[in-house]
């Protein structure tokens, strides 16, 4: 059976700061959660709030997700996958 590629959902949260930005996360977790858990979707997240890369990688983490944080120029991405 050959591997597909996840869809990706993207959310672009710059500007908002937390708890806005985790409960937006929280939000498409919980809506995606099945084919998020299935590994036919990733989210990814692109956020300039700091501590939003604390906050949602340890929700999507207590949730049985991976998560990789990076930073490029001034913002962060978040993706949250199986």
């Amino acid at each position: 059976m050959p591997e597909t590629t996840p869809r990706s959902i993207e959310l672009d949260i710059c500007g908002q700061i937390c708890p806005s930005t985790l409960l937006v996360a929280l939000r498409e977790m919980n809506n995606n959660f099945e084919a998020l858990n299935s590994g036919r979707a990733r989210i990814i997240i692109k956020t300039d709030n700091r501590d939003a890369t604390n906050t949602i990688p340890e929700a999507a983490e207590n949730m049985g997700f991976q998560v990789t944080v990076s930073k490029s120029g001034g913002a962060y991405t978040i993706m949250i996958f199986k």
